[in-house]
């Protein structure tokens, strides 16, 4: 079969070479590549804008197989001609990666279609691509200026910390990062010793909430052979490991005041005694602390030392919370959906419009971190295409946790029949704004509705925070 007659009907007429001039003539002209294949996946057809793309002529490329011609990252196990021969069914916009004559690599949009003869049956595919190289690139400047040492954001809080972070990263004082869990405290660490004079030097982590207080002291400062009964030999503390570098105090919050009375010797004389040990030794470290809590209302407890404070609280960097950053959503939508592809091996191309919706409205209380595993949750039940509502977990949807939008926008259309039903309703929610100081949570409690719900009558209403 011909490339002109495996690309036309298969019907016969007086106006067959007619059709087959104009088929041609859509080959010639279209700015996306068109390749034709048989069975055998040999190349029956290859347009113009195929050439230019891959690099290869016309001539060089019919009658070769065309994983020989693309060489595809998708041709041994996701190749879109040999699925739409198998399904007998369109494949849309496969993401592929070529490596072209030069031996670039090229990223394609790719969509494939069985060609069938009048009968039925399968003779070959016929596949488009175009070139994403533009696209890509200006992602990638999109990116990049969003992205700081691993840390997405646009928003205006996160570009103040941006700002920053170089002058503080520079200085040897000592940083406090405060914010709620999963807020990436421990991003902003690593990016401040990346940035640092002591890069090249070692970065130790200490989550102190993790380690029992019984082993904290022995875990920092290190112990002596002979401190105790197992101690058959001397250990380094983590202290002594970040010599020369940086130690990052995670949840240091959690440490009892013994132990803060130690760290503070630390701070003040730069030296420190392992455990069992009776010469100092001395602390060349940078220290940055994290937590979870504000520190100054639990001096005013009596939970932590005053003049400990003082001493970590020289720098300080609020992180501010998801929800107060909601431009960054869609780009860390976009990283995550990027990350998961690869450590999985899977080829989504997003999430839906209205699984954007409802993320977009949803009060993350666990921040960053919470996103993070709704993406991956949609990951696990998602086999390919978007992500959709069916594949969120339930929790994000709330009260429409039976996964249909239509049934929401049914909620609504009924909720707000009437206007004076719909003023009261939206007065209701405005009043309960105000007394939890526009916090969407804990009024959608107060409300008896979800979050979600919440964020879907304050945008039907127009009312703002």
């Amino acid at each position: 079969m011909t490339a002109a007659e495996c690309l036309q009907p298969e019907h016969k007429s007086d106006a067959s070479s007619d059709v087959g001039m104009l088929y041609r003539t859509i080959m010639e002209s279209v700015a996306d590549g068109i390749m034709a294949v048989d069975t055998n996946r040999n190349i029956t057809a290859f347009n113009p804008a195929a050439e230019a793309i891959s690099g290869i002529p016309r001539d060089m490329a019919i009658g070769r197989k065309c994983f020989d011609v693309l060489r595809a990252d998708a041709c041994e196990d996701r190749c879109p001609v040999l699925e739409a021969m198998a399904s007998r069914d369109v494949v849309v916009n496969r993401r592929v990666t070529i490596l072209t004559s030069a031996g670039h690599e090229i990223p394609l949009s790719v969509s494939a279609a069985p060609l069938r003869q009048c009968a039925g049956g399968v003779v070959g595919a016929v596949e488009t691509f175009r070139d994403l190289s533009g696209v890509e690139k200006l992602r990638k400047e999109l990116t990049d200026s969003y992205t700081y040492h691993d840390i997405v954001g646009k928003s205006a809080p996160m570009r103040r910390l941006f700002k920053i972070l170089p002058p503080v990263a520079e200085s040897e004082s000592t940083v406090l990062l405060e914010g709620e869990s999963g807020t990436g405290k421990e991003l902003f660490a690593r990016a401040i010793h990346d940035l640092s004079p002591r890069r090249d030097d070692p970065y130790i982590i200490v989550n102190c909430g993790a380690l029992p207080e019984t082993l904290l002291e022995s875990e920092l400062f290190g112990y002596k052979k002979g401190a105790f009964t197992d101690a058959k030999k001397d250990k380094p503390g983590r202290f002594e490991l970040a010599e020369g570098g940086t130690i990052f105090l995670d949840e240091v919050e959690t440490l009892s005041l013994a132990t803060q009375t130690k760290l503070l010797r630390v701070i003040e004389k730069r030296t420190y005694e392992p455990l069992g040990g009776i010469k100092p030794f001395n602390a060349n470290v940078r220290i940055i602390a994290a937590t979870n809590r504000p520190i100054r209302d639990m001096v005013g407890e009596g939970k932590f030392r005053d003049d400990l404070y003082y001493r970590l609280n020289v720098v300080t960097l609020e992180l501010p919370p998801l929800r107060e950053r909601r431009d960054d959503v869609p780009l860390l939508i976009d990283h995550f959906v990027d990350y998961f592809n690869m450590v999985k091996g899977k080829d989504i191309a997003g999430v839906s419009s209205e699984v954007a919706e409802v993320i977009l409205g949803y009060d993350f209380q666990g921040n960053v971190r919470e996103l993070q595993n709704i993406i991956e949750h949609g990951f696990v039940l998602c086999e390919g295409g978007r992500i959709e509502l069916r594949h969120l977990p339930r929790f994000v949807m709330g009260d429409s946790c039976d996964g249909s939008h239509e049934s929401v926008v049914a909620e609504q259309t009924t909720t707000t029949g009437s206007k004076a039903l719909a003023n009261a309703e939206a007065g209701a929610i405005r009043d309960t704004l105000a007394s939890n100081a526009n916090h969407r949570r804990r009024t959608a409690i107060d409300l008896g509705i979800s979050p979600t719900t919440l964020w879907r009558k304050m945008k039907h209403y127009g009312i703002t925070t």
